[in-house]
């Protein structure tokens, strides 16, 4: 994905669950079951996200949730415990 100014794009507030769902690993049944959705309504869902964000496959759409705040991956999660005080 090249260096661009962020503009977040106006995803509905279903596109941006579906979205969130798609960045935890979900696959597009999983996704569509925990919604009570259809696989395919799913995937209309990621290709509608997809047109307005501007990127053309599921690991930009990953990127760009990320880097717009919304999703914030386990692995970048501050961990405190016993020494990491200070």
């Amino acid at each position: 994905m090249s260096v661009r100014k962020l503009v977040q794009p106006s995803f509905t507030p279903r596109e941006r669950e579906v979205l969130v769902r798609l960045c935890r690993g979900e696959t597009y049944r999983s996704i569509a079951r925990g919604l009570g959705i259809s696989p395919h309504t799913v995937d209309t869902h990621i290709r509608r996200v997809r047109s307005k964000a501007g990127v053309t496959n599921r690991s930009q759409l990953v990127i760009l949730a990320v880097e717009l705040g919304f999703f914030r991956p386990a692995s970048l999660e501050v961990r405190t415990g016993p020494g990491d005080e200070g």
